[in-house]
């Protein structure tokens, strides 16, 4: 498979590549204001595979939205690859962004492109490979994913799990330091929900890339390193208290 040389920020073997500090977050104002957040604490180190997991409502994906730099920090500390992102600026976020790759429950692909469009879509953010072959690395892609043979297809013609296939390939191929995936086999069946996080974890192992994956889904559960809990805003890192 063809790779790519994307500069990414600096951080050091020992450093965190998420680390979270006392962060708490609130939707609504005046009377309506409401905490979703309560003094959240958690390190993810270089490599690690993460799931969280809680019941729905918890505040996983709202966290998960905040480490992407999607939705911002209002109260605490929020370091991505050494950088704090609270009250970070726009170029710094968008900068921050293109080093994650997302993964979500709705596979979000184009419909009017084909599966390597879509992959290929990802590389275009990053103007280090204008001057690539940006096809050859999408395809490499997509046979990593063992969709080699449907990268001409649009997704109308594409499984469920070949979609959720091509949306990690879309997510991977630009070598991210981090993905974070929201729910991302809820609509599958079992075997193909397990070919998906499997694809993932071996992917990311390859890549060094890190892993926080928000799942419902028990099946999956052993392909974490570590798995954290979250319930009514809170953060419990040990699974066993809640079993």
């Amino acid at each position: 498979m063809q790779t790519l040389n994307i500069p990414a920020e600096k951080t050091t073997a020992t450093e965190p590549v998420i680390s979270v500090k006392n962060l708490n977050h609130y939707f609504g104002q005046g009377s309506l204001k409401k905490q979703a957040l309560f003094d959240i604490n958690l390190d993810i180190n270089p490599g690690e595979i993460v799931i969280m997991t809680g019941p729905s409502g918890s505040g996983k994906t709202t966290l998960l939205t905040m480490l992407g730099g999607l939705r911002s920090a209002q109260d605490g500390s929020l370091k991505i690859l050494g950088q704090e992102i609270r009250s970070a600026s726009t170029n710094k976020l968008t900068k921050l962004r293109k080093q994650i790759g997302y993964i979500f429950q709705a596979h979000n692909l184009m419909t009017f492109l084909t599966a390597k469009q879509n992959v290929r879509m990802s590389l275009e953010l990053h103007k280090e490979m204008l001057n690539q072959n940006m096809d050859a690395l999408s395809i490499a892609m997509l046979e990593a994913v063992g969709l080699g043979d449907r990268a001409n297809y649009y997704p109308e013609n594409l499984s469920g799990g070949q979609k959720q296939r091509v949306a990690i390939a879309r997510a991977l191929v630009s070598h991210p330091k981090i993905v974070l995936a929201d729910e991302p086999t809820a609509a599958l069946d079992k075997k193909s929900g397990r070919d998906v996080v499997e694809i993932m974890q071996t992917l990311a192992k390859e890549q060094g890339c890190t892993i926080l994956l928000v799942t419902h889904d028990n099946r999956i559960l052993d392909i974490a390193d570590r798995i954290i809990y979250m319930e009514d805003g809170r953060l419990v890192t040990n699974l066993a208290d809640h079993q």
